[in-house]
């Protein structure tokens, strides 16, 4: 079903929903292109750094948006309903994962090196500091490694992840400043101020 004279890019993602629940494609493609990468990225650092698997769950999750629409509550952001579907779908994987193996492994930032022309010590510079920022997430509670990374490297506001995460954004702020006083604390060397 083709609805003409829509401008898809300035549909808010509420309205997108609504025309996807009505069979217009044009809006299912418009939130995949707003949202897809983003939730790869969001479950492949989730799921181990497991790419393939991000993937998959990308996919399983637009699947379900299309197979049935009707699941997202309207009175909802719509950007907060998915990352708590997604946080869910984690939380399941989790649980068979546990089952699986008792095994667990640390989180692994990935952070590419940006540019080949960077001078050798500035390279060496930020494989240390992500090295040093894994170790340290690595030892934080899951539950404030969780509210960092969505906050900080999922670009997330304070709101959002309350409502994905189900708790008050008192909460939210609480364990923000628990993880940012731990991490700041260990990798205060990377401060350019403590350099002389």
């Amino acid at each position: 079903m083709k609805i003409f004279g829509v401008k898809y890019k300035k549909q808010s993602d509420e309205q997108l929903v609504k025309l996807m629940s009505k069979g217009d494609e044009r809006a299912f493609d418009e939130i995949y292109q707003r949202y897809g990468s983003k939730l790869a990225a969001y479950f492949t650092r989730k799921l181990k750094h497991d790419k393939e698997k991000g993937e998959d769950f990308m996919h399983d999750l637009f699947a379900k948006l299309i197979d049935r629409p009707e699941l997202f509550d309207p009175n909802r952001s719509f950007k907060t309903w998915v990352y708590s579907v997604a946080n869910n779908m984690c939380i399941n994987e989790y649980k068979k994962m546990a089952v699986r193996s008792n095994t667990t492994n640390g989180i692994s930032m990935d952070i590419q090196i940006s540019s080949k022309s960077q001078p050798i010590e500035e390279q060496l510079n930020e494989k240390n500091f992500s090295s040093d920022l894994e170790k340290v997430m690595s030892k934080l509670e899951e539950k404030h490694r969780e509210v960092f990374i969505m906050r900080h490297i999922d670009g997330l506001s304070v709101k959002e992840v309350a409502e994905i995460m189900e708790i008050n954004p008192g909460t939210v702020k609480s364990r923000l400043f628990y993880a940012t006083k731990k991490i700041a604390s260990v990798l205060q060397m990377y401060n350019p101020v403590n350099e002389e």
